[in-house]
Protein backbone atom coordinates (compact mmCIF):
# COMPACT_ATOMS: atom_id res chain seq x y z
CA UNK A 1 0.00 0.00 0.00
CA UNK A 2 1.40 3.20 -1.03
CA UNK A 3 2.43 5.75 1.56
CA UNK A 4 1.55 9.38 1.62
CA UNK A 5 3.62 12.10 1.28
CA UNK A 6 3.56 13.60 4.92
CA UNK A 7 3.10 17.13 5.67
CA UNK A 8 6.74 19.32 5.75
CA UNK A 9 7.71 19.94 9.64
CA UNK A 10 9.24 23.15 10.13
CA UNK A 11 11.32 24.61 12.99
CA UNK A 12 8.61 25.05 15.49
CA UNK A 13 7.18 21.73 15.18
CA UNK A 14 4.03 22.94 12.87
CA UNK A 15 2.90 21.57 9.63
CA UNK A 16 3.14 24.13 6.45
CA UNK A 17 4.33 27.39 6.80
CA UNK A 18 5.52 29.55 9.73
CA UNK A 19 2.77 32.17 10.14
CA UNK A 20 3.20 35.66 9.24
CA UNK A 21 4.40 38.26 12.10
CA UNK A 22 4.83 41.98 12.15
CA UNK A 23 8.89 42.82 11.18
CA UNK A 24 9.41 39.69 9.45
CA UNK A 25 11.55 40.23 6.50
CA UNK A 26 10.68 38.32 3.51
CA UNK A 27 10.40 38.23 -0.40
CA UNK A 28 7.31 39.04 -1.53
CA UNK A 29 6.94 35.12 -3.15
CA UNK A 30 7.52 33.71 0.68
CA UNK A 31 4.99 36.65 2.10
CA UNK A 32 2.72 35.60 -0.47
CA UNK A 33 3.23 31.62 0.58
CA UNK A 34 2.22 32.75 3.90
CA UNK A 35 -0.28 34.55 3.24
CA UNK A 36 -2.10 32.36 1.23
CA UNK A 37 -1.86 29.30 4.21
CA UNK A 38 -3.49 31.79 6.68
CA UNK A 39 -6.88 32.20 5.30
CA UNK A 40 -8.20 33.54 8.61
CA UNK A 41 -5.82 36.40 8.42
CA UNK A 42 -7.93 39.22 6.67
CA UNK A 43 -4.58 42.04 6.60
CA UNK A 44 -1.16 41.82 6.00
CA UNK A 45 1.21 43.91 3.57
CA UNK A 46 4.71 43.83 2.63
CA UNK A 47 6.37 47.30 3.40
CA UNK A 48 10.20 47.72 1.99
CA UNK A 49 10.84 44.11 2.83
CA UNK A 50 8.98 44.04 6.01
CA UNK A 51 5.68 42.24 6.80
CA UNK A 52 3.34 44.77 8.92
CA UNK A 53 0.00 42.67 10.56
CA UNK A 54 -2.01 45.66 11.62
CA UNK A 55 -3.97 45.21 15.05
CA UNK A 56 -7.68 44.44 15.06
CA UNK A 57 -10.08 47.10 13.08
CA UNK A 58 -11.83 49.95 15.45
CA UNK A 59 -15.51 51.56 14.19
CA UNK A 60 -14.96 55.02 14.34
CA UNK A 61 -11.36 54.98 13.89
CA UNK A 62 -10.99 52.78 10.93
CA UNK A 63 -14.51 50.79 9.97
CA UNK A 64 -16.53 53.73 9.57
CA UNK A 65 -14.31 55.93 7.43
CA UNK A 66 -13.12 53.10 5.29
CA UNK A 67 -16.76 52.85 4.38
CA UNK A 68 -16.96 56.52 3.42
CA UNK A 69 -13.60 56.08 1.45
CA UNK A 70 -15.53 53.51 -0.40
CA UNK A 71 -18.42 54.61 -1.18
CA UNK A 72 -17.13 57.56 -2.50
CA UNK A 73 -15.11 55.91 -4.78
CA UNK A 74 -17.67 53.48 -5.65
CA UNK A 75 -20.53 56.74 -6.75
CA UNK A 76 -17.57 57.57 -8.58
CA UNK A 77 -17.10 53.94 -10.67
CA UNK A 78 -20.85 53.85 -10.77
CA UNK A 79 -20.87 56.71 -13.01
CA UNK A 80 -18.05 56.06 -14.91
CA UNK A 81 -17.28 53.12 -17.09
CA UNK A 82 -13.27 52.19 -17.30
CA UNK A 83 -12.24 52.48 -13.77
CA UNK A 84 -12.59 50.13 -11.15
CA UNK A 85 -12.81 50.31 -7.47
CA UNK A 86 -10.84 48.02 -5.09
CA UNK A 87 -11.03 47.58 -1.07
CA UNK A 88 -8.11 46.13 0.52
CA UNK A 89 -7.00 44.39 -2.81
CA UNK A 90 -3.58 43.70 -2.33
CA UNK A 91 -0.67 45.43 -5.10
CA UNK A 92 2.46 43.58 -6.45
CA UNK A 93 4.18 47.21 -6.49
CA UNK A 94 7.76 45.43 -6.77
CA UNK A 95 9.38 42.66 -5.21
CA UNK A 96 9.55 44.42 -2.25
CA UNK A 97 6.53 46.06 -1.41
CA UNK A 98 2.74 44.46 -1.76
CA UNK A 99 0.76 46.60 0.16
CA UNK A 100 -2.53 46.41 0.95
CA UNK A 101 -4.06 49.76 0.88
CA UNK A 102 -7.87 50.48 2.27
CA UNK A 103 -8.76 51.93 -0.92
CA UNK A 104 -8.15 52.33 -4.50
CA UNK A 105 -9.19 53.42 -8.03
CA UNK A 106 -7.67 52.06 -11.46
CA UNK A 107 -8.25 52.64 -14.81
CA UNK A 108 -9.14 49.35 -16.72
CA UNK A 109 -5.88 48.28 -18.58
CA UNK A 110 -7.61 47.59 -21.82
CA UNK A 111 -8.78 51.61 -21.44
CA UNK A 112 -5.09 52.44 -21.10
CA UNK A 113 -4.62 52.17 -17.32
CA UNK A 114 -1.27 51.74 -15.85
CA UNK A 115 -2.01 48.06 -13.43
CA UNK A 116 -2.82 45.36 -14.73
CA UNK A 117 -4.56 42.02 -12.76
CA UNK A 118 -2.61 39.04 -12.91
CA UNK A 119 -3.80 35.92 -13.40
CA UNK A 120 -4.09 34.63 -9.97
CA UNK A 121 -6.70 37.36 -10.02
CA UNK A 122 -3.44 40.41 -8.05
CA UNK A 123 -3.35 43.89 -9.11
CA UNK A 124 0.14 44.72 -10.24
CA UNK A 125 1.58 47.64 -11.14
CA UNK A 126 0.58 50.92 -9.62
CA UNK A 127 -3.06 51.50 -9.43
CA UNK A 128 -3.44 55.25 -10.30
CA UNK A 129 -5.31 56.54 -6.82
CA UNK A 130 -4.77 54.72 -3.48
CA UNK A 131 -6.36 55.98 -0.44
CA UNK A 132 -5.81 54.69 2.80
CA UNK A 133 -7.62 55.88 6.56
CA UNK A 134 -4.54 56.38 9.24
CA UNK A 135 -5.09 56.67 12.74
CA UNK A 136 -2.61 54.76 14.67
CA UNK A 137 -0.57 53.96 11.41
CA UNK A 138 0.14 57.68 10.31
CA UNK A 139 3.54 57.15 10.39
CA UNK A 140 3.38 54.47 8.30
CA UNK A 141 1.12 56.31 5.77
CA UNK A 142 2.85 59.47 5.45
CA UNK A 143 6.33 57.61 5.73
CA UNK A 144 7.40 54.48 4.18
CA UNK A 145 4.07 54.04 2.39
CA UNK A 146 4.32 57.48 0.88
CA UNK A 147 7.77 56.99 -0.53
CA UNK A 148 6.67 53.37 -1.81
CA UNK A 149 3.75 54.73 -3.64
CA UNK A 150 5.80 57.98 -5.63
CA UNK A 151 8.38 55.35 -6.26
CA UNK A 152 6.05 52.92 -7.95
CA UNK A 153 4.08 56.06 -9.72
CA UNK A 154 0.95 55.86 -7.93
CA UNK A 155 -0.31 59.43 -9.09
CA UNK A 156 -2.60 60.55 -6.42
CA UNK A 157 -2.52 59.69 -2.73
CA UNK A 158 -5.15 60.04 -0.26
CA UNK A 159 -4.48 59.53 3.15
CA UNK A 160 -7.29 60.11 5.60
CA UNK A 161 -5.56 61.17 9.33
CA UNK A 162 -8.79 60.28 11.23
CA UNK A 163 -7.39 61.32 14.71
CA UNK A 164 -6.25 64.87 13.15
CA UNK A 165 -9.65 65.06 11.07
CA UNK A 166 -7.44 66.10 7.98
CA UNK A 167 -7.30 64.87 4.96
CA UNK A 168 -3.92 65.11 2.20
CA UNK A 169 -4.46 64.35 -0.94
CA UNK A 170 -1.05 63.89 -3.06
CA UNK A 171 -0.48 64.65 -6.61
CA UNK A 172 2.85 63.20 -8.33
CA UNK A 173 4.58 65.87 -10.34
CA UNK A 174 7.65 65.00 -12.06
CA UNK A 175 8.82 62.57 -9.54
CA UNK A 176 7.36 64.15 -6.45
CA UNK A 177 4.16 64.09 -4.42
CA UNK A 178 2.79 67.51 -3.69
CA UNK A 179 -0.23 68.46 -1.89
CA UNK A 180 -3.98 69.37 -3.64
CA UNK A 181 -4.98 72.95 -2.15
CA UNK A 182 -8.84 72.83 -1.42
CA UNK A 183 -10.86 75.03 -3.19
CA UNK A 184 -12.80 78.09 -1.16
CA UNK A 185 -15.38 75.14 -0.40
CA UNK A 186 -12.99 72.76 0.79
CA UNK A 187 -13.16 70.75 -2.21
CA UNK A 188 -10.56 68.91 -3.15
CA UNK A 189 -10.86 67.78 -6.93
CA UNK A 190 -8.32 64.81 -8.94
CA UNK A 191 -6.43 65.46 -11.25
CA UNK A 192 -6.40 62.59 -12.49
CA UNK A 193 -9.95 61.13 -12.48
CA UNK A 194 -11.81 64.16 -13.99
CA UNK A 195 -14.94 64.87 -11.97
CA UNK A 196 -14.03 62.66 -8.73
CA UNK A 197 -14.40 65.97 -6.01
CA UNK A 198 -14.16 65.17 -2.40
CA UNK A 199 -16.32 67.44 0.12
CA UNK A 200 -13.69 67.57 2.76
CA UNK A 201 -15.43 69.11 5.67
CA UNK A 202 -18.64 66.58 5.07
CA UNK A 203 -16.59 63.75 4.89
CA UNK A 204 -15.03 64.86 8.46
CA UNK A 205 -18.43 65.66 9.84
CA UNK A 206 -19.51 61.83 8.75
CA UNK A 207 -21.94 63.76 6.23
CA UNK A 208 -22.55 61.03 3.53
CA UNK A 209 -25.30 63.23 1.91
CA UNK A 210 -23.28 66.17 1.37
CA UNK A 211 -20.18 64.05 0.12
CA UNK A 212 -22.55 62.41 -2.69
CA UNK A 213 -24.31 65.61 -3.49
CA UNK A 214 -21.05 66.90 -4.49
CA UNK A 215 -19.42 63.94 -6.50
CA UNK A 216 -22.59 64.19 -8.48
CA UNK A 217 -21.79 67.80 -9.03
CA UNK A 218 -18.33 66.97 -10.41
CA UNK A 219 -19.66 64.22 -12.55
CA UNK A 220 -22.11 66.76 -13.99
CA UNK A 221 -19.01 68.86 -15.27
CA UNK A 222 -18.10 68.50 -19.11
CA UNK A 223 -14.62 67.29 -17.94
CA UNK A 224 -15.89 63.98 -16.96
CA UNK A 225 -17.97 63.57 -20.02
CA UNK A 226 -15.35 63.90 -21.69
CA UNK A 227 -13.23 61.30 -19.89
CA UNK A 228 -15.67 59.12 -20.24
CA UNK A 229 -15.65 59.31 -23.85
CA UNK A 230 -12.28 59.09 -24.13
CA UNK A 231 -12.19 55.97 -22.01
CA UNK A 232 -14.79 54.63 -24.62
CA UNK A 233 -11.89 54.05 -27.15
CA UNK A 234 -9.54 50.97 -25.62
CA UNK A 235 -6.08 52.75 -25.08
CA UNK A 236 -6.61 55.75 -24.93
CA UNK A 237 -7.10 56.52 -21.19
CA UNK A 238 -3.14 57.94 -20.80
CA UNK A 239 -4.25 60.76 -23.21
CA UNK A 240 -7.51 61.81 -21.13
CA UNK A 241 -5.21 61.84 -18.38
CA UNK A 242 -2.41 63.92 -19.92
Amino acid sequence: MAIPNPQPVFGDGQSGPPSLESGDRLTRAEFERRYDAMPHLKKAELIEGVVYVPSPVRQRRHGRPHAHLITWLGAYEAATLGVEVGGNSSARLDLDNEPQPDALLFIDPARGGQARISLDDYIEGAPELVGEVSASSVSIDLGMKLNVYRRNGVREYVVWRVLNQEVDWFVLREGNYERLIPNADGLLKSEVFPGLWLNVPALLAGDMVAVLATVQKGLATAEHAAFVERLAAPGTAKNAQD
